[in-house]
C-alpha cells in the first residue's frame, strides 16, 4: 500500500503518525509569511514529516506546478485529514484505489471547514469521527466508518480536536489494513437532505455581545479559543478571553460589568446571569490568569467590558 497523506493542522498529525509506514509522501499547505521578518511559519504537519524523515511537498493550491508531482509517487490511496484545500477531479482520479477523508463530525451534519467549532458553538452534546470516500462535492462521499463521541463541559475547540484526532489515529490503521486486503469499501450513502454546512470562521465572530445569554458567551469562548479568540474591550483596549464558564452563583449587573473576583478568576455580568473568566490577555501584554490580572489592575471591579471597535 502506497499512501500520499494530505494535512495541514495539528488535527492531522496523530493520523499521519498512525499510518506512517505506508506513507510515501506528505503534502501540506505552504506556510504564509509571518512577522516583521516575513519568515514562513511551518505548520505541525511539516514538522512531523521532517521528524519522521518522510518526503514532504508544500503547495499553495492544486494549480501549483509542484502539485503535478503527485503522480511520480504512483499512489494507491490518498488519505486526507484537515488539509484545507478542495480537491479537483484530476487529483481525485490519481490514486489507483481512491481517496478517503477523516472528518471530525457525524456527517452529513456539519459538512465544511469548521465542524468542531460549530458543534461547540451550537451547544451539541455529541459529535464524532467520520471516514468517507472523497468525491468532487465537499464532504458528500459515502461513509466508510463512523462513530460518535461525547462533548463534555470542559471541551473547547483545542481539547475536542485533540480527542477526535487521537481517536481517528486509533481507527485508521485498521481501516487501511482492510482496504489493503479487500479494496476500498462501497460505504453508506449520505442523505443530502439531512446535511448542514459550516461556514468559514471570520475574525468578527469572536466579538462578544454582553447582551447575550451567559451560556452563549461561554460557548463562543470555547469554540473560538484557537482563532479568532473571543474578544471585548477594557478601557478601550483589546481584551481577549481564552477560558470561562457559567458562574454558579448567578450574580447579575449591567451586561459586561465586572462584578468581582475570586481565586478562580473574575465575574462578568451578562443579560441573564454571570460568567467566570479564567484566562485573559490585554493587548500588548502576555496571556495570564484572570485573578492575577485583576490583582494588578487598579479599579477593575465595576468597570464595564464593551464591544471592541475593530
Amino acid at each position: 500500500m502506497n499512501i500520499v497523506f494530505f494535512g495541514s493542522s495539528s488535527f492531522s498529525v496523530p493520523p499521519l503518525k498512525s499510518i506512517s509506514p505506508y506513507v510515501s509522501l506528505v503534502v501540506t499547505k505552504k506556510g504564509k509569511p509571518k512577522g516583521r521578518g516575513y519568515t514562513l511559519d511551518d505548520n505541525e504537519v511539516k514538522r512531523a514529516a521532517i521528524e519522521m524523515e518522510l518526503p514532504l511537498m508544500e503547495i499553495e493550491s492544486f494549480k501549483d506546478e509542484t502539485a503535478q508531482g503527485f503522480q511520480v509517487f504512483k499512489p494507491d490511496l490518498f488519505v486526507v485529514a484537515s488539509f484545507g484545500l478542495i480537491f479537483p477531479k484530476w487529483a481525485l482520479d490519481l490514486p489507483a484505489i481512491g481517496a478517503i477523508n477523516i472528518h471530525p463530525s457525524m456527517l452529513p451534519k456539519y459538512r465544511g471547514p469548521s465542524p468542531i467549532q460549530w458543534a461547540i458553538l451550537n451547544g451539541e452534546e455529541r459529535t464524532g469521527v467520520t471516514i468517507m470516500k472523497m468525491v468532487e462535492k465537499m464532504d458528500a462521499g459515502n461513509i466508510v466508518y463512523q462513530e460518535d463521541a461525547e462533548i463534555v463541559r470542559d471541551d473547547n475547540m483545542i481539547k475536542l480536536s485533540e480527542k477526535l484526532s487521537k481517536r481517528a489515529a486509533e481507527i485508521l490503521p485498521e481501516i487501511i489494513d482492510r482496504i489493503n486486503i479487500q479494496g476500498l469499501m462501497e460505504g453508506i450513502n449520505q442523505k443530502d437532505e439531512d446535511a448542514t454546512y459550516t461556514p468559514i470562521i471570520k475574525k468578527e465572530m469572536g466579538k462578544i455581545d454582553w447582551d447575550k445569554k451567559a451560556i452563549e458567551i461561554v460557548r463562543q469562548i470555547k469554540a473560538f479559543v484557537l482563532w479568532p479568540t473571543a474578544y471585548t474591550s477594557l478601557d478601550n483596549i483589546l481584551f481577549k478571553i481564552f477560558d470561562g464558564e457559567i458562574n454558579a452563583l448567578n450574580r447579575k449587573g449591567i451586561p459586561g460589568m465586572i462584578l468581582g473576583k475570586n481565586k478562580e478568576g473574575i465575574l462578568v455580568s451578562t443579560i441573564d446571569g454571570s460568567i467566570l473568566i479564567k484566562e485573559i490577555q490585554l493587548e500588548n501584554r502576555k496571556k495570564m490568569n484572570a485573578y492575577e490580572f485583576a490583582n494588578g489592575y487598579r479599579g477593575l471591579i465595576g468597570k464595564v467590558l464593551n464591544n471592541f471597535k475593530d
